[in-house]
């Protein structure tokens, strides 16, 4: 609706821009997702560098950025909780042996399995969840250490940025295309923020907030207390779903002590660099009990991980209309997630809002998503006190852009246009996605539904022409699949008792695509053989041919060596009935 995504062609100076500005919305999701896992947000951002530079080496789609995401946060947050942290680095590493070995086995292309309905559900579910996620912005701390969202002035303050924001990204490129307009958008609100926070009144900042205009380092602090109040209250949940305290909860001495220990200095995103893990924590026992804690998790760790990303890699696809290899990515992702492992990361896989961030700014190349990695290690390493002064209304300005291009707004005018149960599968899955928050299980969801409606139409489209021939055998000629949904309206065509005793099936026009089929013909083969009657099955393929091994006493096939060659049934009954009279 807004040529959100207009078609670019790929240069050095659009990679280059294009990542920094992913680099810069990169930090406080990668924070964030820290802090659902559990761990500390150095970890996020380590994890956000390692998976961002190596996918965007060896991985199979130019342009698409990694990095620590939610859904796997989710994962691991259980195992850390249940078994401490030291166990999360070796579960990563065997997610990404896995994901190697998906890939090395040439599985990648499954994704083609995904059906359209299946892909608009996810674009317009994951829109929904990104737009959902932002409104995590709009909230501060309560003395009680509970987050509640803004009100009053700080709230209109926040939304006036965030409009400015998002003018400045539909706006720019109208004028010029020099700078990503999102790029410039937060150069603009930063400098902002800045002069605001300094001249505003501080009254008019929101409760336990010392700026004005909320920024990341606010953000970091916000979330630090909060996590470190639930801690001292004892209700952090082990699904990565946080507090359930009451706004109105108390503020007890162990709470309010705990707050008081977070301080800017132990919240921010300066580090050196990574390490081996096991240089800083303690090497799980490699037994076969470790595996059988962490083998669970990584399971769900690589199909998760590989689902999302070849999702995002085809929606990438589709922007750029060019074409990224599924199993180069699942081989580039396993190798990003061993390496994340090895240096201490939660894991992660394709970013499916950054990625966007990065198209729509003009990146198309491997450079952007290096160039991503490598600024955000360089914030972690020397910049983190001026990444820290990004305000939070340009991040979500940017990403509620996001969510604008991302959503597949004809989808809305579709109804009655297609069938009922693609627009059904495509509700399914965008709903199943905004209230989970799972996008790999939507997915998969999608998939089983769109399935199972493609196995009852084609149930209902088997059926037969019906002769009878020169030799006065009656011959039924299949059209349609036989599989399982299908055999009972095959063995319906049939009537053994009132048939001819030379019957002829036909299967030129069908074929048999699974066990249930070849055991319908089987045991129609039998039926006939009990009334003494002859079933004659022609032009089966070599498949069926190989199964039937309970009728191939009776069952005669056509065996010409061209498969387009109609042998016809009067020539086989004609070659049957020689034989019979030469034996008799």
């Amino acid at each position: 609706m807004l040529h959100f995504f207009q078609s670019q062609q790929q240069n050095f100076k659009n990679d280059l821009l294009s990542g920094l500005t992913v680099a810069l919305a990169l930090v406080p999701e990668a924070v964030a997702f820290a802090f659902v896992a559990g761990v500390s947000p150095v970890i996020g951002l380590y994890s956000a560098f390692f998976l961002g530079l190596l996918t965007a080496i060896f991985g199979g789609r130019p342009g698409m950025i990694s990095g620590a995401t939610g859904a796997m946060a989710v994962i691991v947050v259980g195992l850390v909780a249940g078994h401490g942290i030291e166990y999360m680095f070796p579960a990563v590493i065997l997610c990404g042996l896995l994901q190697i070995t998906f890939g090395l086995t040439r599985l990648g292309v499954l994704i083609r399995m995904v059906p359209h309905s299946v892909m608009l559900g996810f674009v317009n579910g994951l829109a929904i969840v990104i737009g959902m996620a932002q409104f995590g912005s709009f909230q501060t701390i309560s003395d009680s250490g509970v987050l509640t969202y803004l009100s009053g002035p700080p709230l209109w303050i926040m939304l006036s940025l965030t409009a400015v924001t998002m003018a400045i990204i539909w706006l720019l490129p109208k004028f010029t295309r020099a700078i990503p307009s999102s790029l410039a958008a937060l150069l603009v609100l930063t400098i902002t923020s800045v002069v605001l926070n300094q001249t505003l009144d501080k009254s008019l900042a929101a409760p336990n907030q010392d700026h004005v205009v909320m920024t990341v380092g606010d953000m970091l602090l916000t979330n630090a207390k909060s996590k470190a109040a639930d801690v001292a209250r004892g209700d952090v949940a082990t699904d990565g779903h946080g507090s359930s305290a009451a706004p109105d909860a108390e503020l007890t001495p162990e709470v309010a002590a705990a707050m008081g220990s977070v301080t800017p200095e132990t919240t921010g995103i300066s580090g050196g660099l990574p390490r081996l893990f096991f240089l800083d924590y303690i090497l799980p026992p490699l037994t076969w009990e470790t595996l059988l804690i962490i083998f669970p998790y990584s399971v769900v760790l690589a199909a998760v991980g590989l689902i999302e990303s070849l999702m995002t890699l085809t929606l990438v696809d589709e922007i750029t209309e060019t074409q990224g290899s599924g199993n180069r990515e699942c081989v580039g992702q396993g190798i990003a997630n061993v390496v994340c492992g090895l240096f201490g990361g939660m894991g992660g896989c394709a970013m499916i809002g950054q990625s966007l961030i990065n198209v729509n700014s003009g990146g198309r190349g491997r450079l952007s998503g290096i160039t991503a990695a490598v600024c955000l290690l360089a914030f972690v390493l020397f910049l983190a006190p001026w990444i820290e002064m990004i305000p939070m209304a340009a991040l979500v300005g940017v990403m509620f852009m996001v969510v604008i291009g991302t959503f597949e707004w004809a989808s809305l005018r579709m109804f009655g246009k297609v069938p009922a149960s693609d627009y059904f599968v495509m509700l399914v899955v965008a709903g199943y996605t905004a209230v989970m928050h799972d996008l790999a299980t939507a997915v998969i969801l999608g998939v089983i539904v769109s399935a199972l409606v493609f196995a009852w139409r084609h149930s209902q489209n088997i059926g037969a022409d019906i002769k009878i021939n020169e030799l006065g055998a009656k011959v039924y000629q299949l059209h349609g699949p036989l599989f399982f949904a299908s055999v009972t309206s095959f063995k319906k065509l049939f009537d053994p008792e009132k048939d001819p005793d030379d019957v002829v099936i036909d299967f030129y026009y069908t074929r048999v695509y699974d066990q249930s089929g070849m055991e319908a013909i089987t045991g129609l083969t039998e039926k006939y053989e009990q009334l003494g009657k002859r079933l004659v099955l022609t032009h089966l393929s070599p498949e069926c041919r190989q199964m039937l091994d309970r009728a191939h006493t009776i069952v005669t096939v056509n065996h010409a060596e061209e498969p387009q060659f109609h042998v016809t049934t009067e020539r086989i009954l004609k070659v049957e009935k020689t034989k019979a009279e030469a034996t008799a």
